[in-house]
């Protein structure tokens, strides 16, 4: 069973930068696509990023395009999210997330086509 383990959230300012990492603790290779969503209090779980971890093609939200980006280390069963200029609208629960191959060889920007959640880390951004 592959788990997902998310590390690198924190507290930041306004305008700071934090890197979130996602490591896949199995066989990585059976994922097509892993990513990022976000759950603010009292809001939906929403898209952040995603990466095809073959050819790395990336899909950004509109909101982070231009200041989040995501990478990736297929020889660490790795993920990463680099976030920049943040913003007090940034503030979640940052979940890693993964599309397993049996799914379909495509990104993903909906809950219902992730086969994989990390259980979260927190980012904070204070104004």
């Amino acid at each position: 069973q592959v788990q997902l383990i998310e590390s690198g959230g924190g507290w930041a300012q306004a305008g700071g930068s934090l890197r979130l990492s996602c490591v896949a603790s199995g066989r990585m290779f059976s994922f097509f696509a892993m990513g990022w969503f976000r759950q603010a209090p009292g809001k939906q779980r929403e898209f952040v990023a995603a990466i095809n971890l073959s050819a790395g093609g990336t899909h950004y939200a509109a909101s982070v395009r231009g200041r989040f980006t995501i990478s990736r280390d297929v020889a660490q069963n790795t993920v990463f999210l680099q976030m920049d200029s943040l913003k007090p609208e940034d503030t979640a629960l940052y979940y890693c997330a993964a599309r397993s191959t049996t799914y379909g060889g495509r990104l993903f920007e909906t809950t219902d086509a992730v086969s994989h959640w990390g259980q979260g880390t927190e980012v904070t951004i204070s104004s």
